[in-house]
């Protein structure tokens, strides 16, 4: 025993087991032996599905404090006993080593993306009156844009949050896992230190503005991105080819309707026409995928932008066939032109080898590949492979969240019957994304019943949730029947609003109270939909003009001048610019007794500007 003890630990015997695996791979492997990365240490081997949970994740957070020492303390790990060299076990190369106040330094923080550093380097550079280079200050403005004016989270460090900005409280946080996508999803800050150094600026061209337009954009502040590129017109300089994709990427973000959505996109490449910029994948891909959010409308859009891809010569991508599937092709629509457009894709796409040329270029596999992995979890039980309640969530989740974003809704309605609630709770964001599904496919007439399933599940009192919905269904006209379906959810969620449960309630917005009066005046509801009025100065809310521009009209239809003079007295007494319009039209529109139309002669006066 002492012997083959003395022969393990001189190494001997590893190098010899070492070779014969290398030989024999399968005939030497223990079926009944722990897990290799549990080998290590015999006494760390687990007995219990507890026990695996507990050792492994220990061991990876003990590999991440390791790195995170070795990264940040690399002066007492400089002896490399390793033959060969293994760079990877090795410190890498993240510390400062020019101190000095110079631009070399500024340089040296940049190339490392140490954000913080680099600003203060600046910020140096300009008290000592050292002038700072153009190619550097361009440098420095794209660090601080593209991570959102926050020092990026290196491999082993611990993440830390800005809890106050981010609007998360670190109780929500716990558990969560962790997302690649989180690391460059923050919230722009105001005034933060790209638009203090831009600001700062004695002259500012084009590469500036770029560097704050596309940080906006990637950081969802898309209405600064537009005023940004309106103070660049302002200036008299031309945009470069990466503005353009990035306003034209956040374009969907500023506009609700479909058509308005378009005609924001169809300005941008005007322009781009009449500022000689010559587009390239990335436009049009950018406005593919905006098409996807576009209705009916994207269809004919997408047709014109792909011969027009091929009139400038320009080869699609991956993602350039993942957009045009999602805006034609739905797997269980019966019209032949869906079909027709599948099989030109695939047709196009057989004996091709691509290359990644756009973030979205692997989002074509991902739903096949999605499905064999289902179909995999459903062979025999090896849906218990998927770890606890808490990982199958995240799976199911992630699973439901790829169908929303590429399958057709009544595909994603069949696995949301099969999924929810037998194995699956979706939380808001899933059912965020079913939302946006229903609204991408134009099957908005199913929300009441999302809205129902939104209260058996518990998540009626999240506003964000609700205020989306009551947006998607007061957005557009519909059919009486639907008008009417709209009218009885809105009902049901003003009740929501109104009765206290015991647990955190909704509190009344300007565009909820507006969202619940407009639907219930399209199915008629005069009465219901005057009583919400009254609650907009119940709670200290003002309604939009041109909600009361429907009450008028609600008013006029069911002949009701006494009400709409009530309405021009509650415009008054909100003080809203509209009084006098809406006192000209009652005068106009309704027949009043001698005693209504002096009142709304009074108001309409009263209303009016004096010179």
């Amino acid at each position: 025993m002492l012997i083959w003890m003395w022969i393990f630990h001189s190494g001997y015997l590893r190098d010899y087991l070492s070779v014969c695996v290398m030989l024999f791979p399968f005939s030497l492997q223990d079926t009944t032996a722990y897990p290799y990365q549990f080998q290590d240490d015999p006494y760390l081997s687990p007995r219990t599905s507890v026990e695996f949970k507990l050792f492994s994740l220990s061991q990876e957070s003990g590999r991440s404090a390791a790195k995170y020492f070795i990264n940040n303390y690399p002066k007492f790990f400089t002896k490399d006993f390793a033959e060969p060299h293994i760079p990877c076990l090795m410190p890498e190369t993240v510390s400062l080593c020019l101190e000095e106040v110079s631009e070399e330094a500024l340089k040296e923080r940049i190339s490392l993306r140490k954000v913080t550093a680099a600003a203060d380097m600046y910020d140096q550079l300009l008290q000592a009156g050292t002038e700072v280079s153009l190619e550097t200050t361009h440098d420095l403005l794209d660090l601080i844009c593209l991570y959102g004016d926050r020092d990026p989270v290196q491999d082993g460090e611990p993440e830390t949050e800005d809890m106050e900005e981010s609007g998360e409280e670190p109780k929500k946080r716990k558990g969560r896992v962790r997302r690649a996508s989180d690391i460059i999803k923050s919230t722009w800050k105001q005034n933060n230190n790209a638009e203090r150094i831009f600001n700062l600026l004695p002259e500012r061209d084009t590469h500036c503005y770029s560097a704050l337009i596309r940080g906006t954009v990637l950081h969802g502040a898309y209405e600064k991105a537009f005023s940004l590129y309106t103070d660049m017109q302002n200036n008299r300089l031309s945009a470069d080819i990466h503005i353009f994709n990035a306003l034209i990427a956040a374009a969907p973000e500023v506009r609700d309707k479909y058509q308005e959505k378009w005609d924001v996109i169809n300005d941008l490449l005007k322009q781009m026409s009449q500022q000689k910029v010559q587009p390239n994948l990335m436009t049009f891909n950018c406005v593919l995928k905006a098409l996807r959010r576009c209705g009916s409308l994207g269809k004919s859009q997408a047709l014109q932008t792909l011969s027009e891809m091929k009139a400038l010569q320009i080869a699609p991508s991956l993602a350039s066939y993942s957009h045009i599937l999602a805006i034609f092709y739905k797997p269980a629509s019966a019209g032949q032109g869906n079909t027709d457009v599948l099989q030109e894709v695939i047709a196009e796409l057989a004996g091709t080898s691509f290359t990644c040329q756009d973030p979205d270029d692997g989002m074509l596999c991902y739903l096949e590949l999605g499905y064999q992995i289902q179909s995999l979890v459903e062979v025999g039980e090896n849906w218990r492979l998927l770890g606890d309640s808490f990982q199958q969530s995240v799976y199911y989740g992630r699973f439901f969240n790829l169908l929303c974003l590429m399958e057709h809704i009544d595909v994603v309605f069949k696995w949301y019957r099969r999924l929810i609630p037998s194995v699956y709770y979706p939380n808001p964001q899933g059912l965020r994304d079913l939302l946006q599904a229903l609204d991408t496919d134009n099957r908005l007439d199913l929300l009441p019943t999302i809205w129902k399933d939104i209260c058996t599940l518990g998540h009626d009192n999240k506003s964000d949730l609700v205020e989306e919905l009551l947006a998607l269904m007061a957005r557009d006209g519909h059919s009486h029947e639907v008008q009417e379906s709209f009218a009885a959810c809105a009902l049901d969620i003003k009740r929501v609003y109104d009765e206290n449960r015991g647990k955190p309630s909704l509190e009344w917005s300007n565009s909820s109270l507006s969202h619940v009066a407009s639907l219930l005046l399209r199915a008629n509801k005069t009465q219901h939909a005057w009583d919400v009025l009254q609650l907009f100065k119940a709670k200290n809310r003002v309604p939009h003009e041109e909600l009361l521009g429907e009450f008028l009209s609600a008013c006029h239809r069911d002949g009701s001048p006494q009400k709409a003079v009530e309405l021009v007295h509650l415009s008054t007494a909100f003080c809203l610019s509209a009084t006098p319009n809406l006192a000209k039209r009652a005068l106009a529109e309704f027949d009043l007794t001698e005693e209504q139309r002096a009142v709304l002669s009074e108001l309409e006066s009263a209303g009016e500007p004096s010179d």
